[in-house]
């Protein structure tokens, strides 16, 4: 019996300060048309995490289309270091300690994709009724709980949960994670920022992205998390393969 190839992508995203911030840090990036989405979580406490996700977001908008996903990730990878380097340049400028932005990139192309994340910002995958997280956290709580002095309950609410190891934009060089990926028909993924997965349990996300509308996956998600009192922004991105 022949495997049936990936025929297309849909995606929709959704962004919402939250019930406690007064300014969104987040921003997100969604071009189906162009096989490339992302989100970006500025720094909370640290000067224009907002200016930081949405320069991000700008600059993976301007990478040109290429037919090869090789050479489309090469060209993520070097966008992000370009900003990186524009961040730490206004940073010196503006005279300030830090300015960050975590980010997780998708970019696929038929039947292949890749993930490139740096920071907390998270990639999950609804496979056949099962949901994983595909990236890997960088960060504090997480370095605890692969040492094994943390468990995923404890991590969710520990004190220093909001402290990341890397991130755009905080060091001269940065330090990209990558995945590749074999995608199939009905795939489903979601990116976003910590604002969601801190709020909703996985198998609550699991129920949500059953759902065929990508639209109203994303709205149903930031809903969810803002019942609980999003004390952070919250954005999600979903993308479905056909």
């Amino acid at each position: 019996m022949a495997i049936k190839s990936v025929s297309g992508y849909t995606s929709a995203s959704y962004s919402h300060v939250g019930m406690v911030r007064q300014v969104n840090e987040d921003a997100c990036l969604e071009m189906a048309e162009a096989g490339i989405w992302a989100v970006a979580d500025g720094m909370g406490g640290h000067s224009a995490g907002d200016y930081v996700s949405s320069l991000i977001v700008d600059c993976l908008r301007r990478v040109a289309p290429t037919p090869s996903l090789r050479v489309l990730a090469n060209a993520l990878r070097h966008e992000l270091g370009l900003v990186n380097q524009a961040v730490r340049e206004e940073t010196f400028r503006r005279g300030v300690s830090l300015m960050g932005s975590t980010v997780v990139v998708l970019a696929a192309r038929g039947d292949q994709a890749v993930c490139l994340w740096a920071g907390d910002s998270r990639l999950y995958r609804l496979r056949g009724g099962v949901l994983e997280m595909i990236s890997r956290d960088h960060s504090y709580v997480q370095d605890l709980v692969d040492q094994g002095l943390l468990d995923e309950a404890g991590a969710r609410n520990h004190p220093r949960s909001n402290i990341v190891t890397r991130a755009v934009g905080v060091a001269d060089e940065v330090e990209l994670d990558m995945l590749d990926l074999h995608v199939l028909p009905g795939d489903s993924f979601l990116l976003c920022s910590d604002g969601l997965n801190k709020t909703a349990e996985d198998h609550e996300m699991l129920t949500v992205l059953r759902h065929v509308d990508p639209y109203a996956v994303v709205r149903s998600l930031v809903h969810l998390g803002l019942t609980r009192g999003a004390p952070d922004n919250i954005t999600a991105v979903v993308v479905k393969a056909s």
